[in-house]
This record gives structure tokens, sequence and C-alpha cells, in this order.
């Protein structure tokens, strides 16, 4: 029975690297992930930052699931998130301000972070406290790991060093474009590709970026409605405009019938 649950704990550890990468296969927190990969050091210190906010929002959300009603449990999950943030946030003032000052705003946007906010909802408030921290641990690595390898590519190419030593100086000129927003959309687009090659050489489902694809679809009343053409709203206003127009023309050759009976009339 042990070694099962440590397999377990494997395996839901392995899918936030891998299988559920929430960047590269689940496509969450593309905001922060582009405007704070220009240097590896950045990465690192946003990739940790939400690796911590994680770990400690999925514990706690974990141990009070149960006590949480279900009308206010996202108010109730974003107020312990907002917690853990206003921890590491002062945290990083306190020990690492140059790291501070280059996250700048995204560091305490860490609450509105969709895969944390996602993980509270979809794993650490169905799944016991030892799941849910390994669940933690495993999208926060995952979400570090492209973080480093975006902001290493950009600096190195863009900037031409890596945590601030330089590497290409005397060999190409920097590509200043890479550091730029443009620069961070191509990165990723790249490495985007290449987890869909893996992806079609594992026989595994490309990341799609619809509301189906999102972990919260299950639970968001939004995704149920789109999941049904016919409860959809834009299936409703289509059906609505087409039995508005019905209705017209039946008007329209309604009048021309009592006009052609008036002049019958006549």
């Amino acid at each position: 029975m042990a070694q099962k649950s440590k397999t377990d704990y494997k395996k839901i550890f392995l899918l936030g690297i891998f299988q559920e990468n929430p960047v590269l296969r689940l496509v969450l927190g593309t905001c922060a992930t582009l405007a704070v990969s220009t240097q590896a050091v950045n990465g690192i210190g946003m990739g940790l930052s939400t690796t911590f906010v994680l770990v400690g929002s999925n514990l706690v959300i974990s141990l009070i699931k149960d006590l949480i009603p279900e009308r206010v449990r996202i108010p109730a999950y974003v107020t312990v998130i907002a917690g853990f943030v206003t921890i590491i946030q002062m945290l990083v003032q306190a020990f690492f301000p140059s790291v501070n000052d280059a996250l700048g705003i995204y560091l305490p946007l860490i609450v509105v972070n969709c895969i944390i906010l996602a993980r509270a909802e979809m794993f650490a408030s169905k799944n016991p406290v030892g799941a849910s921290i390994i669940d933690g641990i495993g999208m926060g690595l995952g979400f570090t790991m492209v973080l480093l390898m975006m902001g290493s590519v950009r600096e190195i190419l863009g900037n031409g060093t890596w945590f601030g030593i330089p590497i290409t100086a005397n060999l190409i000129d920097p590509m200043l474009i890479l550091i730029l927003p443009s620069g961070g959309f191509f990165v990723f687009g790249c490495l985007m590709a290449v987890m869909n090659l893996y992806c079609d050489r594992t026989g595994q489902k490309r990341a799609e970026l619809s509301c189906q694809s999102c972990p919260a679809a299950s639970a968001c009343s939004g995704c149920k409605s789109c999941a049904s053409k016919e409860e959809s709203p834009v299936e409703e206003a289509r059906v609505a405009k087409a039995e508005l127009e019905a209705e017209v023309l039946e008007d329209q050759a309604a009048d021309k019938a009592a006009e052609g009976k008036e002049a019958e009339d006549k």
C-alpha cells in the first residue's frame, strides 16, 4: 500500500513537469511568462515565487476544503492565495531587492495567476494534503523550467549574457529583438512547437487554445454552456435572430396579402 502511494505521488509530480505543464500544455500564465522572461534570473525568481504560493495555497485549501461553503469557494481561494503572495513579496523585497525591481507588478499579480487558481479549484479542493503539496511542487517547477528556458534563450541571444555573465560578447552581436515583446512571443512559439512535436511523437494530444482546454472548464458555468451547441450564447443569439427574421417575413407577407385583398375589393 505504501508503494502505491509513492507511485501516485511520483505520477502527480511528473504531470506538472511534462504531460500537464502549465505553460506549454495547459497554456496558463502566459502573460507573466512573456513579461518576465527577458533574463534567466527573472525567470528563476518568478518561478520559485509562484512555486511557493502554489505549495502554500494548495496545502491550506486542501486542509480547509470541507469548511468552505460552495458559493464562496473562489473568494476564499483568492484570499488564501493573496496571503501567501504577500509573504513571498515581502521576502523578495527584503532579501532580493533587484529581483523585486525586475519583476515589478508581476510579483503581486501572482494572486490572479491562472495556474494557482486552477490548481486550487481542480486539484487541492478535491485531494488530500500530501497529493496537493506534490501537485504544487510539480506545477511550480514545470512553470519555473519554462521561464528558465525562455529567459536563458532571450538573455543569451538578445543580450549576450547568462545570469549576467558575458557569453557571446565576442562571437555574435546581440539580437535585441529577442528581449522585446515580439521576441518573447517568438521564443514561446518555438517552445510550443517543440512540445507539440514531442506530443506527436509520444501519441499525446496537443495543447488547444480554447475553453475546453482550460483545467477549470468543468467547474466554469460559462464553459458548461459553451460545451453544448444548443446552450451556447452564440447559438442562442443566432436562433433568436432567425426567429425575428421569420416573424418580419411573415408580417410582410401578411401586409402584402392585406393590400392585395383591398385592391381586389376596390
